[in-house]
């Protein structure tokens, strides 16, 4: 894309996000050291320098879906320097309505076609129902816009794969709101992980627990499909595109690797209520090294709340929270009351076998920050990460990216990688029985 000079009055001049700048110099970014870079490479096309040098520019958005998720982008783009939303596309009009209010000098659309004609619109943001991300992506990249979709991917694994090649041959833009790329804490937690502090990874326990009945109100009995999308197999795959695919991407970033199979299952145990998907799935997904990631979720129980542990042999991370734990090096409980039973000449011989004196239990938790500061939890997420929780950054650097045109490395492969897995777990769950990574759907980028 060629490169537009906007004209700014005095006090703009030096607008930069500053927001991403800082974001990336708190990371430890050095102009000297490209250490972080190397550990997180999507990050290589969005640091302060190159931000810098786009201050007079802006890339001109399109929003297509302006239901929730979409005017949350919306108030995002508002505030980002270098992005001006120029069209919103719905056809649900309650839902255009409100984000035209929001955005008056947007032209809007109801026909996503006729939006991608428009020369005025350089990238374009899709955040509508599952089952239309595919078509979307494909449209669009074909229109010649850059493209950011929310997750997942798409519905089916060879909608994924069709994706993933019109990537290849394309010289545009693709990113996916996959925003834990972008999260402070998570990348920060993630280099520690990959330098030993906890030790190596034996295992990793995702979870993500609502109370909620996932329903919206419908003002008409015709629109149930339309609006509560979600609950339906034609155009949603549940839990798993919804909510697991963010934690089995972070248990690829931890592995660096993808699991090789798949096991679990899945029902509907309270909402019965007409939904087709499952509202309780327990899983196994199995690395080649025999390290495992055990994810469960519903959303009629919310004490757990959400949250990845990544379990090493020296400590313990607590990635949504931002904390980590060591291993306490003490003898077993059970092994020193033993000895203390024995130098009270309680037994007047030492058993060569005996029960076990006390359950194993963890001992007193003593958190780190990973922040290098106390967080507080709210709801499950710590309120470092709460608000701020790498979806503003992200939606920076596609903007910055839509200008530049430069590519950000691993964005597209690692949301094809964790869709992959989510709709590898609703097979199993389908199927009953261990689900093996498809060999059609192998990319390079994958290391098992």
């Amino acid at each position: 894309m060629t490169k537009r000079n906007i004209m700014h009055n005095k006090n703009s001049n030096a607008e930069v996000d500053l927001s991403l700048r800082q974001f990336i110099k708190n990371l430890g970014y050095t102009a000297g050291g490209l250490a972080l870079l190397t550990t997180v490479p999507w990050l290589q096309s969005c640091t302060p320098e190159k931000l810098a040098e786009i201050k007079n520019q802006k890339a001109r958005v399109a929003i297509l879906g302006t239901g929730s998720r979409g005017t949350y982008h919306l108030h995002n783009l508002l505030k980002i320097p270098h992005a001006q939303i120029v069209a919103l596309c719905d056809n649900y009009q309650p839902n255009l309505n409100a984000a035209a209010a929001l955005c008056p000098t947007a032209k809007t659309y109801t026909n996503y076609h006729k939006m991608l004609e428009s020369k005025e619109i350089d990238a374009v943001i899709i955040s509508t129902p599952l089952n239309w991300h595919a078509p979307m992506v494909l449209d669009s990249l074909a229109a010649g816009k850059h493209v950011f979709c929310e997750k997942s991917m798409a519905l089916t694994m060879d909608e994924c794969k069709e994706i993933y090649d019109a990537y290849l041959k394309t010289d545009k833009v693709l990113y996916f709101g996959m925003q834990r790329l972008y999260d402070k804490k998570y990348i920060k937690a993630l280099q520690m992980i990959h330098s030993g502090v906890i030790g190596d990874v034996v295992g990793m326990r995702c979870h993500w627990f609502r109370n909620h009945d996932w329903r919206r109100p419908v003002p008409s009995p015709e629109l149930e499909r339309h609006i509560n999308w979600r609950l339906y197999w034609e155009s949603s795959a549940g839990l798993m595109t919804e909510l697991a695919t963010h934690q089995l991407e972070v248990s690829n970033w931890a592995m660096k690797s993808v699991p090789e199979s798949v096991m679990g299952m899945g029902d509907i145990v309270y909402w019965k209520d007409g939904r087709e998907v499952y509202d309780s799935i327990s899983l196994v997904y199995r690395y080649k090294n025999g390290v495992k990631t055990t994810y469960e979720t519903l959303i009629s129980n919310k004490f757990n709340g959400m949250g990845e542990q990544i379990l090493g042999h020296k400590g313990t991370m607590e990635l949504a929270k931002g904390e980590y734990f060591f291993e306490e090096a003490k003898p077993a409980p059970g092994i020193m009351q033993l000895i203390n039973q024995v130098e009270e000449k309680v037994f007047s011989t030492i058993p060569v076998a005996g029960p076990s004196w006390r359950p194993e239990v963890s001992g007193e938790k003593k958190p780190l920050y990973v922040m290098g500061e106390k967080s507080s939890v709210n709801s499950g997420l710590s309120m470092i990460g709460a608000e701020d929780d790498g979806s503003e950054e992200m939606l920076s650097a596609f903007c910055q990216a839509s200008i530049t045109g430069e590519k950000a490395p691993n964005i597209v492969e690692e949301c094809y990688c964790s869709t992959i897995l989510c709709l590898m777990g609703n097979e199993a769950i389908k199927q009953q029985r261990k689900i093996d990574f498809p060999e059609k759907y192998i990319i390079p980028y994958i290391k098992f």
